[in-house]
């Protein structure tokens, strides 16, 4: 049986599956990976640890796309 709950991106709620992985909310999003900085309940979060974060109820991630020019 899945387990649904809210965490908050960039302050706005989501819904999501227990068994989901900050990894595969990124890629749900269409958000490339390589190009992004996420905070995690205030810590900045490393990207190989992606795919190992899994959500809490009412956690909290601010994604910060980094663009790059000249």
């Amino acid at each position: 049986m899945n387990n649904y709950f809210t965490i908050f991106i960039n302050g706005d709620p989501f819904n999501c599956d227990s068994s989901m992985s900050l990894l595969d909310i990124l890629r749900y999003l269409d958000i490339d990976v390589n190009n992004v900085i996420i905070e995690y309940n205030n810590d900045i979060i490393h990207r190989i640890q992606f795919n190992s974060l899994l959500f809490k109820p009412k956690d909290a991630i601010e994604i910060i796309t980094i663009v790059g020019g000249g």
